[in-house]
């Protein structure tokens, strides 16, 4: 494993505080912005906005002070040059080998995802190109629906988007509307992408070798593909794309996350937004919480807590009790905030121009 040994960042050790404490530096870098932020098993990976020539993605083992930089820089790749606007967020996932998963996103000519990956291990380190998925500013071409990394899936999912009358829109006579083509969950094997799921998706989230699945419910306007309340959620095989259950929301899903044993929701209805957890192994409802309006669309769940965010406050769910209490403030919008086992984490950036990772241990009590 190529290893940082870098003056810059200093990595302190994740021992777990008592309960109330607050929270932990896992690590701090000088003069970088972090954009991206994942941790899969003792594994943290960050993605590093160009500081000096190259943007680049860190793995890091909590088990060990060693630290690897992907993708290989003495070859030329996407990753490096690339122009990331403002702080991201740059979608990032890790497997449970040290495997990275992440998107490169790009607004003209047109919109497009590069969907790019490496290892930690030498082998593996040098960028595979997987995908690159492109519509139109109307909405035409594929859309990617989210990447996630649990255990030793890394897996994606995809929208294609065409016209109802392509012919027609042409030729004046007919609106130009969209539809839903096809689309799919893809799951990483080898370096290459296999069809798991073959039905559109717009979210997904993984849990060893269980995927959650948000179904395409329909097209906007401007062609844009989105979930609804009508078409139920679905969760996977990652390996054969066996169904193993499936539930209907309430409301309109846009957050989701998967443990073993919980998957949780947050779900727009008309009456308010809620959070929602669920058995993923039957469908069946556990528990749901009423939650501000306000509360960002992202998602972070175990088998004891669902943790979510309002701007930079970072509240709890006990899954349990359905007590909500807030956890945490941030010091700046949390990037890739990430719950593995009792470890809750994610990256911030600061005003002085430096950036750190940060963990807090959760308690039971």
């Amino acid at each position: 494993m190529r290893v940082l040994l870098a003056a810059a960042v200093s990595l302190v050790a994740a021992a777990a505080p008592a309960a109330g404490a607050t929270p932990k530096n896992l690590v701090s870098l000088s003069g970088a912005k972090i954009v991206g932020f994942a941790q899969n098993g003792p594994f943290v990976a960050w993605f590093v906005k160009k500081q000096g020539r190259c943007n680049t993605v860190h793995v890091r083992s909590l088990a060990n002070p060693l630290q690897a930089v992907v993708p290989n820089v003495g070859a030329r790749n996407v990753t490096c040059t690339w122009q990331v606007v403002g702080n991201g967020p740059v979608p990032l996932a890790i497997d449970a080998n040290a495997n990275t998963l992440w998107t490169l996103h790009e607004s003209t000519p047109l919109q497009y995802d590069y969907l790019i990956g490496a290892g930690a291990l030498p082998a593996n380190q040098s960028e595979r190109r997987l995908q690159q998925l492109a519509h139109t500013s109307k909405g035409a071409g594929l859309w990617l629906g989210g990447i996630s990394g649990s255990g030793n899936t890394l897996a994606y999912a995809v929208t294609s988007v065409d016209y109802q009358d392509e012919a027609g829109c042409l030729a004046g006579t007919d609106t130009c509307a969209m539809k839903i083509e096809s689309g799919g969950v893809y799951r990483i094997e080898g370096w290459h992408p296999k069809l798991v799921y073959n039905r559109a998706a717009v979210a997904l989230a993984a849990s060893n070798d269980t995927i959650a699945i948000v179904p395409t419910d329909s097209v906007t306007k401007a062609g844009t593909p989105v979930a609804g309340a009508d078409l139920p959620i679905v969760v996977v095989d990652a390996k054969t794309g066996s169904q193993i259950s499936s539930f209907s929301p309430q409301g309109t899903p846009v957050a989701i996350a998967l443990s073993e044993h919980v998957l949780a929701t947050i779900e727009r209805t008309p009456i308010g937004t809620r959070i929602a957890w669920y058995n993923p192994q039957t469908g069946s409802a556990i528990g749901s919480a009423p939650v501000a309006t306000a509360t960002a669309p992202e998602l972070t769940v175990s088998d004891k807590f669902v943790i979510f965010r309002v701007g930079r406050s970072i509240r709890s769910i006990d899954i349990t009790t359905g007590r909500i209490r807030t956890i945490a403030r941030a010091a700046s919008m949390p990037v890739g905030l990430s719950l593995v086992g009792s470890r809750l984490a994610w990256a911030e950036n600061l005003k002085s121009g430096d950036a750190r990772v940060r963990a807090l241990y959760l308690s039971a009590d």
